[in-house]
């Protein structure tokens, strides 16, 4: 279980959120059964490149996956890393799988629960790449200790990337971008911010596709959606 108190920001927040949407299809249902236990990431002991993929080499973990668009773009782009999401809605795990499934992805593995149990479980300066893309803004004050851009979260993540890896967060929430920023600010000492100007968090970097999530934010709510990446020191 991941170490959390409410209201206190230093904390390691576990993951809210829906464990579970509709019913899932016939297919998906399967592949839960069928392909998850395959591809999932141990239930305890150490999360490592070896252990996972059967070799030392680059590893990269997104948190909170949604239904895995991103994360089997990337691994499509990058076939010689291993990667790693995380992802407590069930409903997602499924659509992930789906991905896996299609694409024939052999560089993913997949935790359905809480990122901190994965990220806990790394050895130190494991993680190249760390992806936290749309997480729930939790925009009420009094839930803003639930995000997962706080201190103690950043804190523990800094301590899993090793030198020059990078971390990227996106959002659309202009609550969630201030709150988040200030909190990178405040880790100045791990986090060097990749800009030079506005269009650096306007547009949309190479190598980052768009998920179904950030297409709706933008067309369909109209919200506007900001880049952000920060290297390792």
């Amino acid at each position: 279980m991941s170490a959390f108190k409410e209201g206190d920001p230093t904390t390691l927040n576990r993951m809210y959120g829906r464990s579970i949407g509709k019913p899932l299809r016939g297919r998906q249902q399967g592949l839960v059964d069928d392909l998850l236990p395959k591809i999932a990431v141990p239930a305890e002991g150490p999360v490592t490149a070896e252990g996972l993929f059967g070799e030392d080499c680059p590893l990269h973990l997104e948190i909170g996956f949604g239904s895995g668009e991103h994360l089997a773009y990337r691994a499509d782009l990058l076939p010689n890393h291993g990667f790693i999401g995380a992802e407590p809605f069930l409903n997602g795990v499924a659509a992930a799988l789906g991905h896996v499934d299609d694409e024939r992805l052999a560089n993913i593995r997949l935790h359905h629960g809480d990122a901190i149990d994965v990220l806990q479980r790394l050895p130190d300066g494991a993680l190249t790449m760390c992806y936290l893309l749309h997480p729930d803004p939790w925009p009420k004050n009094k839930h803003a200790k639930r995000r997962m851009v706080n201190d103690g979260p950043i804190a523990l993540i800094a301590q899993k990337m090793k030198p020059g890896g990078e971390f990227r967060f996106g959002t659309d929430h202009d609550i969630y971008l201030r709150h988040a920023l200030m909190v990178m600010q405040r880790h100045t000492d791990k986090f060097e911010w990749i800009v030079e100007g506005p269009a650096d968090w306007q547009n949309r970097p190479s190598g980052w596709c768009e998920t179904r999530y950030e297409y709706k934010a933008r067309n369909t709510f109209g919200h506007e959606v900001w880049y952000f990446r920060f290297r390792r020191l």
